[in-house]
């Protein structure tokens, strides 16, 4: 069976599967989706270009739209020929790690349809950076088609700080070598602006691989840095200053959030007792709707720095978070974003729309 009909007959079965006992739908959807992204990324569906006037050019690369998958959705570096035509502005594997990962005990996830919202405890399931770098080389090029990748600086078993950052830049030169288009690099963001203890350890880190991978790039290469949407707006100015400073090509907010008790409101009252149940069980990462007006706002704040104080180089915001259709990406747009990434949004989009999903995102923006 196609994925496409699959996410239909699951997008109407939705609704009745989610109150089923929390700890049954979490076991029924952990399961179901690994199988279901199996499936969907081998897929060959009818190619389909996005309409003229959607071209955006970045460092020199161009990206025939402004919207592209985030990191997590093709974590093995699967699934690009199904972005590519699909028509997706580019494509992005990982995010991956020095050591492969089996990820955390049964990959816990569960969707909450009514409220546009998910959670996982997923625990970066991958081959390891050499292995999908590999892959990635073996990749057709495709103009107006980049390909990226997403690494993450994880606390691999028995390895030391040091040995993780190197494992990092090793990584980061293993996709240069696969001739990657652009790399973004999974951070945590410092509890607070003023915490000199975090953001201290955060400029540590990030002049580690400024100096190990960034100051020795042989081509241009631009190196983007992606941090949660639970950052604050008294964050976002010293977060773009520290990157540009250290020469770092664009800044994305963000990744899911752990603030449960902000984003609780958001959960339809039906969907509460599932995703109070996930929170106390795993904890993990909450994504989707509830993240929408924070992505854009702490988005905005990045373009607002930019624009008040100018870096020396070229320099993009990257969006994450709550993208649901072409309204988001026209508000993205307004805000001075370079580009949008989605994942929870882009399959509930997939769920109506099967393989169009981006030719209707695109035909419903014009």
């Amino acid at each position: 069976m196609k994925s496409a009909t699959l996410a239909r007959w699951e997008r109407c079965l939705r609704p009745l599967l989610t109150r089923l006992p929390p700890a049954v739908a979490v076991a029924l959807y952990s399961r179901g989706r690994r199988r279901f992204l199996e499936r969907f990324s081998r897929e060959l569906p009818r190619p389909s270009l996005p309409p003229a006037g959607f071209e955006r050019t970045l460092w020199g690369l161009t990206f025939r739209a402004p919207i592209l998958n985030a990191a997590g959705m093709f974590k093995n570096g699967e699934g690009y020929e199904v972005a590519r035509r699909q028509g997706a502005g580019g494509w992005l594997a990982g995010s991956t790690t020095a050591r492969p990962r089996a990820g955390n005990p049964r990959t816990p996830f569960v969707p909450y349809p009514r409220s546009g919202a998910a959670s996982n405890w997923l625990g970066l399931p991958n081959p390891g950076h050499r292995a999908v770098a590999a892959r990635l080389a073996a990749l057709p090029r495709v103009p107006g088609f980049p390909i990226g990748a997403s690494l993450a600086v994880t606390a691999e078993d028995g390895a030391g700080d040091e040995e993780r950052l190197a494992g990092c830049v090793a990584g980061l030169e293993l996709y240069a070598e696969a001739g990657v288009d652009f790399l973004e690099i999974n951070e945590s963001c410092p509890n607070t602006a003023d915490d000199a203890r975090g953001f201290a350890e955060l400029r540590r880190r990030l002049t580690y691989l400024r100096d190990g991978f960034l100051a020795r790039r042989r081509r241009r290469l631009p190196v983007i840095v992606k941090f949660s949407c639970d950052a604050t707006a008294d964050e976002v100015p010293p977060l773009v200053e520290l990157l540009a400073e250290l020469g770092y090509d664009g800044v994305n907010f963000g990744n899911t959030s752990t603030a449960y008790d902000a984003h609780r409101a958001s959960i339809a009252a039906p969907e509460r007792a599932l995703f109070d149940h996930f929170r106390r069980r795993y904890g993990g990462g909450v994504s989707g709707r509830p993240l929408k007006e924070r992505s854009l706002a702490l988005a905005a704040a990045a373009v607002a720095e930019l624009r008040r104080r100018p870096p020396p180089h070229e320099f993009h915001v990257i969006r994450t978070g709550g993208i649901e259709d072409a309204g988001d990406l026209r508000r993205s747009e307004e805000a001075g974003v370079a580009l949008s990434q989605w994942y929870s949004g882009y399959f509930e989009a997939f769920a109506r729309h099967g393989h169009g999903v981006y030719e209707e995102l695109y035909q419903s923006g014009k």
